[in-house]
């Protein structure tokens, strides 16, 4: 996208016109600077300098830790006996483990980076039979459809 920019600039084509053709906005052309940085430096001043995301404080070790912990599951950690990793406990657990502090944002990138997703429980009443509602699903539900 930016090669093509730098080709237009050499063109005098409009600021407008360029973003028209890029499908961003004047103010994406503008803001990054683009043809400050080809009059600058050229087509390689347009060059992208890489993500500009932070890098993960964990290393790759840690990285393995935190999985292999997460395996043992939330009660062997002093969690009680409810059996869900949520955002803030995993976040609880790696401020303890290694006095590294994530945002519950943070912490879902990092579980995904590893390869855990999120798992929203079903919620079951106690007391649900499920024969009954396996009867209920074959006889009482095709004949309301009727």
């Amino acid at each position: 996208m930016r090669r093509q920019a730098a080709g237009w600039f050499a063109q005098d084509v409009p600021v407008a016109e360029v973003a028209r053709r890029l499908r961003v906005s004047q103010t994406a052309v503008y803001g990054w600077r683009w043809r400050w940085r080809w009059r600058a430096e050229g087509e390689a001043g347009l060059a992208s300098k890489g993500p500009s995301g932070s890098r993960c404080r964990l290393d790759a070790g840690r990285l393995r830790r935190l999985a292999d912990v997460l395996d043992e599951g939330p009660a062997a950690h002093g969690f009680g006996e409810d059996q869900r990793w949520t955002l803030a406990r995993v976040s609880d657990l790696i401020a303890r483990m290694f006095r590294t502090r994530y945002t519950l944002r943070g912490t879902s990138y990092l579980l995904h980076r590893i390869g855990w997703s999120v798992q929203v429980p079903a919620h079951r009443p106690v007391e649900r039979d499920e024969e009954a509602v396996a009867t209920w699903r074959r006889e009482v539900w095709p004949a309301g459809r009727r």
